[in-house]
């Protein structure tokens, strides 16, 4: 069996994120990129389970799209573990363009197991794993917290309200995993670091797909409002402050 593993390159969680003039995109100047959290979780998870000879799982490949620039978060995780990859040489316009040229892929290489993280920690959309699935025409479970191996099939856990939920499902498949598929994301050893420099790295040219959203501004968040501090002794102050400032009564 054959795992891959979709992989987003994004800032750093304690980046401070800037824009242009026009607040059209973001100003990449000095941004420290990363190997999405979730993905990083997800390949963690994939290499346990190459790493058990009972699971019968025989490589592990991560796919990306994304220009050049990218390629030194792609070799991060070859030096995790993963064995080969694979980059669509094309900047990720939306969630259907990049899952479109994933899928792309995926029908070429013929994997029997496809990891997705369940958002990105940029954009936050919890849409590529689920397109993929329809573009592919194969099963997706989302909200993954567990996955092993038995007998040859593939046993997940899924976090739902008041409990779990173990199911079953045949590959070829995409899991859209969680927090908790790992207990903690691997880290590149020296070994692995040096190894990555020698393992393949397949750039393919996209396809021809069209972009279905378009973004046209970023704004901020406002900032906070200073903290009030009301006297103990007042609560018609406080009631008053929550019902026509807060409108949270």
């Amino acid at each position: 069996m054959k795992i891959l593993v979709c992989i987003s390159n994004v800032p750093d969680t304690t980046t401070k994120i800037k824009f242009n003039e026009s607040n059209t995109s973001v100003d990449t100047t000095g941004i420290q990129w990363v190997i999405n959290p979730w993905d990083e979780l997800s390949l963690t998870r994939a290499l346990e389970l190459k790493d058990d000879p009972s699971s019968g799982i025989k490589s592990v490949t991560v796919a990306h799209v994304g220009t050049a620039s990218s390629e030194p978060t792609i070799r991060k995780a070859l030096a995790i573990g993963a064995d080969d990859a694979i980059r669509i040489n094309s900047e990720s316009s939306d969630a259907y363009y990049t899952s479109a040229q994933l899928a792309e892929v995926i029908k070429k290489e013929h994997f029997d197991i496809i990891l997705c993280g369940i958002e990105s920690s940029d954009y936050n959309g919890s849409l590529v794993g689920g397109m993929i699935s329809e573009f592919l025409g194969i099963p997706s479970v989302s909200a993954v917290s567990g996955i092993k191996i038995e007998n040859g099939q593939a046993v997940l856990v899924r976090e739902i309200d008041g409990g779990k939920e173990v199911t079953s499902v045949p590959a070829p498949f995409v899991a859209i995993v969680q927090k908790g598929i790992a207990k903690e994301p691997r880290i590149a050893a020296m070994r692995g670091i040096m190894m990555a420099r020698t393992k393949p790295l397949k750039v393919i040219e996209p396809v021809e797909v069209d972009s279905l959203t378009e973004i046209t501004v970023f704004e901020k968040p406002a900032p906070r409002s200073a903290c009030k501090f009301i006297d103990p002794e007042n609560p018609g102050q406080l009631i008053d402050l929550l019902q026509n400032e807060a409108k949270i009564i």
